[in-house]
């Protein structure tokens, strides 16, 4: 046994507890309170396994997604999490890229590598795996928006515009899914749970 790998992979395991403590602009379903990035990143990979079925699984490989899933914010436990809807939400990216610097080198050389290639993959958004990974980290959070009445959206002044532009992630990688989708942002409007942009009819 390599100890000096051992002792790698078991710090990294240690710095990525602090995963829980990173609070995200999501709440629960039971509004009892927000989301941290950890349980985030379990719901996402959890829903990427039950929704695979919607994609053509011969281009979507869901172990890679899973990982990515699992991946994906480790780096906000330097860098915060960043609203979706954020005005500042693009200065996030080299904050992220800082963070990420600093965290996978902690693990194996190998290890690193395959950890950042995957982030770095998802990030970009560009292969079939990461578009998929991309319209589940998208949805997950709007479908919790849709159930708790909009809370956050309404909090926030969020509009459709902003949440469609962001829900374009969910057409682009799971287009089968598309119209129930949109049908559940319409039925959000009608609701209240989403106010229409100003100029909007």
């Amino acid at each position: 046994m390599d100890m000096n790998r051992l002792q790698k992979q078991l710090q990294f395991l240690v710095e990525i507890d602090k995963l829980k403590t990173i609070i995200r602009q999501t709440i629960l379903i039971d509004k009892s309170r927000l989301e941290n990035d950890a349980e985030h990143s379990w719901h996402f990979a959890m829903a990427a396994i039950i929704l695979y079925e919607y994609v053509d699984q011969t281009k979507v490989d869901i172990s890679r997604v899973v990982k990515m899933a699992l991946i994906h914010d480790l780096v906000e436990i330097y860098s915060g999490d960043t609203y979706a809807y954020a005005e500042n939400y693009e200065e996030s990216v080299e904050k992220e890229k800082h963070a990420a610097d600093r965290l996978f080198t902690l693990l194996p050389e190998q290890q690193a590598f395959e950890f950042r290639s995957l982030w770095e993959e998802f990030d970009k958004g560009e292969t079939e795996d990461a578009k998929y990974a991309l319209a589940i980290d998208t949805l997950q959070p709007q479908l919790n928006n849709y159930y708790t009445q909009g809370e956050l959206w309404l909090r926030n002044k969020v509009t459709s515009d902003k949440v469609y532009k962001r829900a374009e992630r969910i057409k682009n990688g799971i287009p089968q899914l598309w119209p129930f989708w949109d049908s559940l942002l319409q039925d959000s409007i009608e609701k209240g749970y989403l106010e229409k942009q100003a100029n909007e009819s």
